[in-house]
Order: structure tokens, then C-alpha cells, then sequence
């Protein structure tokens, strides 16, 4: 979000403020404003803010999407650690695709972090969606939600030529 000085005299100076919202962002964010001027010599200018939002559960990457050919298994692995200084615990809470996707949970580092493997489970052609949901023991973030998408797409018809 952007506001600033609609008019500013010759020679003068203006004032251009940038607001961020950081709501579903985590980790290192880049994000910039275009902004036209009526200089010759340089129309516009790019702003840039970076920044490093601090959350007290990193996932990475937020969501999983699994895609296969008809009768084969896909697989993905997301990362979840902890943003603050003490230990995470994870405990599975629901889980909506037991008949599409397995999932198993590693800890690497005792509370801080942890490894989930997503499997695809071998089924006809089709989309699914779902969520897998963590409890935790951050007051902070009681609970984490990882969106889950897939697919299982035809087998491509090979011919002999």
C-alpha cells in the first residue's frame, strides 16, 4: 500500500510512504513500488524494501502438489522448523486424504526441525485436494495446516515408428 504527496513544486521534494503487509508471507521478502515521474530523465523509478519476516513456524514450501501418471507414485517433502528458541513438537491432528496420499514425519533435529514426506498413493486418473493438520506446542501456532493438491493423469499412449 502506497500514499505520498499528490503535488510537489518545481524544485521541491515529496514524500512517498510504503506499507507492507506481511500476513502469509515468512522468511526473506522483496517487494517494490513502479513509481512515474514527470522527469525527463528518469520517468520512473523503482523502490524496493527488503525485509525478513520472522514467524514462529517456517514451512517450506507452504503447500504440496503431487502429479503422476495413472498407476505410478509421486512424491514431495516439505520442511517445517522453528522460528522461535525453544522446541517444537508436532502431533498429526486430522488428515482428509488417506485414500490418496500417504505422509510420514522425521524429526532431523530434535525440536527444531523436522522433514514430512508426501506420498501419492497409485489410483486411477484424477484431481484431488486436502490438508494434513499439526498440532503443536507453540501458543503461538497451535496448529499448522499444509494444503495438498495432486493429480494422476492418463498414461501417454507410446507408438512404435
Amino acid at each position: 500500500m502506497a500514499s505520498y504527496d499528490k503535488v510537489i513544486p518545481p524544485g521541491g521534494e515529496g514524500k512517498i510512504t510504503l506499507k507492507v503487509h506481511t500476513k502469509g508471507y515468512q522468511g526473506k521478502i522483496y517487494k517494490s513500488a513502479k513509481v512515474n515521474t514527470n522527469d525527463p530523465k528518469q520517468n520512473v523509478i523503482r523502490l524496493g524494501i527488503k525485509a525478513f519476516v520472522n514467524v514462529p513456524i517456517f514451512i517450506s514450501p507452504g503447500h504440496v502438489y503431487l502429479q503422476a501418471e495413472e498407476g505410478r507414485k509421486a512424491s514431495r517433502t516439505i520442511e517445517i522448523r522453528a522460528g522461535l528458541d525453544r522446541p517444537l513438537t508436532l502431533q498429526p491432528e486430522r488428515f482428509n486424504l488417506k485414500e490418496k496420499v500417504t505422509y510420514k514425519i522425521h524429526e532431523i533435529e530434535k525440536g527444531r526441525r523436522f522433514r514430512i514426506l508426501f506420498s501419492g498413493i497409485p489410483g486411477p486418473p484424477g484431481n484431488y485436494s486436502g490438508f494434513l493438520q499439526l498440532r503443536t506446542n507453540y501458543p503461538e501456532k497451535t496448529v499448522v495446516t499444509i494444503q495438498i493438491r495432486g493429480s494422476s493423469v492418463k498414461k501417454r499412449e507410446t507408438s512404435n515408428q
